[in-house]
Formats: structure tokens, C-alpha cells, sequence
């Protein structure tokens, strides 16, 4: 429960409450503290704040009457303001406009703002107030694509599907495109939320400890999607990069495929997205014309791994602590000695 207001603050909330509504054809310039400085009479306040590199981020969702402010008045207060912090050695401006306020953005741009880039339900300008060329950095320039070559040692087989609706359809391993926040190496948080009947147990603790501490996402829960199977990381295999791809849009895209072990084998492929899905021999997959460059390729590097040890082909991961405190990171690289890690015995 709420504690109860006093007298006197209850005077203060109905003093506010019956306050004349400010005008908007003005918007007050920000202090250090991000809010406006003395504002004149009528002013909005404008609420941001500075970032690490001496820019000033505004985020209209904050603004006071922002419904009611006219795009003409918004330009207005607008030059002002960035000429005010232009005056003050800003480097830039980050003007955040939600959907519902796109009228906005007109004004923002005939004054030299650019878009930098969209969300859901707002959009991102951005106006470089430094000297010589933006050095602000750009937005998302890769997409990342990760998929699973699910290999079971015991049968030598690995889990193999074919899209639907391509043009041509060529075996390759079940994969997809990683979400915001998801890590490239893999865990059973996926499969423990589609079902913890799959490994028999009612424990979702056991589920987490036999990841070894790896929860990850996108490879698992794209092969269980896909095709039912329940994996877990092994390594990393290989990383491929391209540019202009169409499929990215046009950037740039990351390509990984990492070593996963089965925990299930019956398949119950998604209709939707795949039009066949099997366990295959690798030597079979090795050998196959009816599979794409680099299936073919990590299907001869697994066969080499599987003959010669997979330490020969496999990139572990540990996570470390970033420089940013609270902040951790993957690293992904050949196995490193323990004595080499700790320097112990080592001269």
C-alpha cells in the first residue's frame, strides 16, 4: 500500500494538477542533468541525456504534450535547441521518434537529421554536430545465421533436412538466423520450455546442468523447431562470412555451424519450413552432389574430426568477464591447456 500523502504534498499534486497546460511552440534546452534549462514561460521540457562520447540522446515518448505539439512549433523549438548544443561542444544528436509521432521526423530531417535506425515502434535520427565527417558508428551491419550439424558418433549419422518452398532443394543442416540476446553456442532452455517430458525428467534443473553452464540458443532451438530432435553444443566448426548478400538486405552475413550432440532421435519435422528431414550417413553427406558448398565441406571436416579426433577440427567456447562490470563474454577458440590458462608450472 501506498503511504499517505501529507497535507502540504497534497497541496503541491493539486497546485501541479491545476497549472495552466504549456504551450508548444517551444522546447526547453537540456542542462547536464538532461532536463530543460530555464525554460521560459509556455516552454515543454525536453528530457535526454548525455552519453560517454559528449552526445545527447532525445527520446520524444518524454516530452510533455507531445500529442499536441504541431509539427511547425517541433521544428521550431528543435533549431533551437541543437543550436544551443552546438554552442555547448555536443558532438551529436540521437532524436528518438516513436511510430505514432512520425510527423516528426520531416521537420527533423530539413534540418540535416538522418535516419540511423527503426525498431518496432520507433525510429532513430541522428544529426553529427562535430567537426569533419559522422564519426557515430552505424547500426546492425550483419545479420548472423547459426545451424546445428547434429552428428551422433554412435551410428555415424547426422541429421540432415531440405527446405520447402525452394527453387531447389538440396540437403543442408537445420539452422536459422540468431535472435536479439541469444548466444551462438547451445543449451536446453529452449527445450526445456517446449517440453521436459523430451528427456524424461520433471527437473528443469537437470536440464541446465548437463549444458555445462553454456546457455545458449539459436543452434538447439533451431533444430528443435525444425525437426523435434534435442541437442546439445559440442563446439564450433566454422564461420562463414559474405557481403551484399540479398538475403541479408543487402549487409553483410555471418554463417556459423556448430557440432551438436543428439539426446533424441525421433524426428518430427516442421511442415511449414521443411520438405524432408533424415538421419544420413556422413560419409553418404560427404560424398553427395544434392547439398550445398559448405554442407559439403563441414560434412568432410566432421568425417576428418570423427577419424582423427575432433580436437583436430572442434573451436571450444568459455565465457569471460568484460571490461564492463557486471558484463560477460563468449570467446570462441582452439582448447587451451588448463596449466596454460592459470600459468601455472610454466616458466
Amino acid at each position: 500500500m501506498r503511504p499517505l500523502l501529507s497535507c502540504g504534498t497534497w497541496r503541491a499534486v493539486l497546485a501541479r494538477a491545476w497549472r495552466p497546460r504549456p504551450s508548444a511552440d517551444y522546447l526547453g534546452v537540456l542542462d547536464a542533468q538532461g532536463y530543460a534549462r530555464n525554460p521560459p514561460v509556455g516552454a515543454c521540457e525536453l528530457q535526454g541525456e548525455l552519453d560517454r562520447f559528449g552526445g545527447i540522446s532525445v527520446r520524444l515518448a518524454r516530452l510533455e504534450a507531445l500529442d499536441r505539439l504541431d509539427a511547425t512549433a517541433f521544428k521550431k523549438g528543435l533549431q533551437v535547441a541543437v543550436q544551443q548544443w552546438q554552442s555547448e561542444g555536443r558532438t551529436a544528436v540521437w532524436l528518438h521518434i516513436p511510430i505514432l509521432q512520425s510527423r516528426f521526423i520531416a521537420p527533423a530531417a530539413s534540418l540535416g537529421f538522418r535516419f540511423h535506425h527503426a525498431e518496432l515502434d520507433s525510429s532513430t535520427l541522428t544529426l553529427w554536430l562535430g567537426e569533419g565527417p559522422s564519426r557515430l558508428p552505424g547500426y546492425a551491419s550483419h545479420q548472423v545465421g547459426v545451424a546445428g550439424a547434429v552428428f551422433d558418433e554412435g551410428t555415424r549419422k547426422i541429421l540432415v533436412v531440405q527446405d520447402r518452398n525452394k527453387l531447389k532443394n538440396m540437403w543442408k543442416f537445420p539452422g536459422g538466423l540468431s535472435e536479439p540476446g541469444e548466444d551462438i553456442e547451445m543449451g536446453f532452455r529452449h527445450v526445456a520450455q517446449a517440453g521436459l517430458e523430451l528427456l524424461g525428467s520433471s527437473d528443469p534443473s537437470a536440464l541446465v546442468s548437463r549444458s555445462a553452464g553454456n546457455i545458449g540458443d539459436t543452434a538447439v532451438r533451431e533444430v528443435f523447431e525444425e525437426t523435434g530432435i534435442k541437442s546439445e553444443f559440442r563446439s564450433l566448426l566454422s564461420i562463414r562470412q559474405q557481403h551484399t548478400n540479398p538475403g541479408a538486405f543487402g549487409k553483410s552475413d555471418m554463417y556459423i555451424i556448430c557440432r551438436l550432440k543428439p539426446y533424441s532421435f525421433t524426428i518430427n519435422f516442421c511442415q511449414h519450413e521443411c520438405l524432408r528431414c533424415e538421419w544420413m550417413d556422413l560419409n553418404d553427406l560427404a560424398k553427395t552432389e544434392n547439398t550445398t558448398p559448405i554442407t559439403s565441406r563441414v560434412a568432410r571436416l566432421l568425417l576428418y574430426g570423427y577419424r582423427e579426433g575432433f580436437d583436430k577440427i572442434d573451436l571450444t567456447v568459455e565465457e569471460l568477464p568484460a571490461v564492463h562490470t557486471g558484463l560477460f563474454y563468449k570467446l570462441y577458440h582452439k582448447e587451451l591447456p588448463e596449466n596454460y590458462k592459470t600459468m601455472t608450472g610454466i616458466d
